[in-house]
């Protein structure tokens, strides 16, 4: 990347390796870079901003509004409109932030709202960098497709030896130098995406209802996939325990298949891609009783009544240019149903996976699928983490975008 002329958002986190940040900022400038910082809180306590202000010739900006003028420090603005954000160095505590999307200060913010290149910079203690937590979130920064630049290893302030060092400041430069400039290498910017998930509970009384085993691990899992390329995702779910904190997904709770209905009817027109994943209760009670029913000697029959097919009714009302996917879990002549619900829902694409399969299904953290598409092409794959199977989702989806 030339680095003349490009905007830069460079973000200086609570670390003592803030000072390195000061000579990241001047060889920035010497490249003829136009640079914005953008300290946190807890950074001002090591370096002040107006060795930063005097280096970039800019105010340093920490706040959301201006105090004095009350002027809005728009993070939206400036994620859109950077060439590069440069997080150095970046604390643990940050990590977190970034990684689940915890917006409280305008950093973390202005990182939510960026479309260019990510780039950051750890640097904390050896033990620090070496936990379990501060690597999950690194391996959850790079699968959004942020940028990581490894610590060095050596004397730490704590007087330890190992990795934590943040890159000295000359390296960084020579790193993000070989970055393409691209304006994101995610493939589903501005695509809305609408996924169901989790079980339906049909009420039979105040206390009791009919449902099924679903987890929502495998809706979840697909929202924040579809989420990671880019997209703003729907996700309209049952009751379940999941949760989820990643930017770009908004979640939608209901309880029955009514409820779940009616939300994916509000939303659906304005879907570019929906992916209907929820065990979603075949039929629901006729009548509901206002009381508990009480134990007695006599049998109790339930009628029951069919729901509405979501994905069925989604698939009439698909618009030109909408793709639309749906799960099929079968217990026998899996193939032959499958493409059965992938004609008569109007998908075009349709998930299989068996209760006869061991480790997927409900409850698991893995899944075994199949892909079949409209022109009869069929993908199977192995057992995998429900994580890689959305994965996998996502990319086939993608490549039908592509193909289109």
């Amino acid at each position: 990347m030339d680095l003349a002329g490009k905007r830069i958002i460079l973000g200086v986190t609570g670390s003592i390796a803030a000072y390195k940040a000061v000579y990241l900022l001047r060889l920035l400038m010497k490249e003829g870079a136009d640079v914005q910082v953008i300290m946190t809180p807890a950074a001002r306590e090591f370096v002040g901003p107006v060795t930063f202000s005097s280096l970039s010739g800019k105010t340093v900006l920490s706040d959301f509004f201006s105090s004095e003028g009350g002027d809005w420090n728009s993070h939206v603005e400036m994620g859109v409109s950077a060439d590069l954000m440069l997080v150095a160095p970046v604390t643990a505590t940050t990590l977190v932030k970034m990684a689940n999307g915890v917006a409280d200060n305008l950093l973390v913010t202005t990182y939510l709202s960026a479309r260019c290149p990510v780039v950051v910079a750890p640097a904390m203690d050896m033990d620090m960098y070496r936990h379990p937590s501060t690597q999950r979130n690194l391996d959850i920064l790079k699968g959004y497709g942020n940028i990581i630049i490894e610590p060095g290893e050596g004397e730490l302030a704590s007087g330890l030896e190992g990795p934590g060092r943040m890159e000295e400041p000359e390296k960084i430069l020579k790193f993000i130098r070989q970055i393409e400039s691209e304006p994101s290498k995610k493939k589903l910017l501005n695509k809305r995406v609408l996924v169901t998930a989790g079980p339906t509970h049909e009420n039979i009384d105040p206390v009791r209802f009919i449902g099924n085993h679903s987890s929502g691990k495998m809706g979840f899992a697909i929202a924040e996939a579809f989420a990671s390329e880019g997209a703003k995702v729907y996700l309209v779910t049952g009751p379940v325990s999941q949760e989820t904190s990643v930017a770009g997904v908004e979640v939608i709770r209901v309880t029955s298949a009514g409820e779940m209905f009616e939300r994916c009817s509000d939303v659906m027109e304005q879907m570019d891609i929906a992916v209907f994943n929820a065990a979603v209760s075949d039929f629901t009670p006729v009548s509901i009783s206002e009381n508990k029913v009480k134990r007695g000697k006599d049998e109790w029959t339930i009628r029951l009544k069919p729901t509405k097919d979501i994905a069925a009714e989604m698939g009439r009302r698909k618009s030109d240019g909408q793709l639309l996917v749906g799960f099929a879990l079968e217990t026998d002549n899996e193939l032959e149903h499958a493409r059965l619900k992938l004609e008569k829902k109007n998908l075009d694409l349709v998930v299989l996976n068996s209760m006869q399969d061991r480790g997927a299904g409900f409850g698991t953290d893995t899944n075994r699928v199949t892909m079949i598409d409209r022109l009869g092409n069929i993908d199977k794959f192995e057992l995998k983490p429900k994580i890689q199977v959305a994965t996998d989702l996502v990319q086939r989806v993608i490549k039908m975008v592509e193909d289109a």
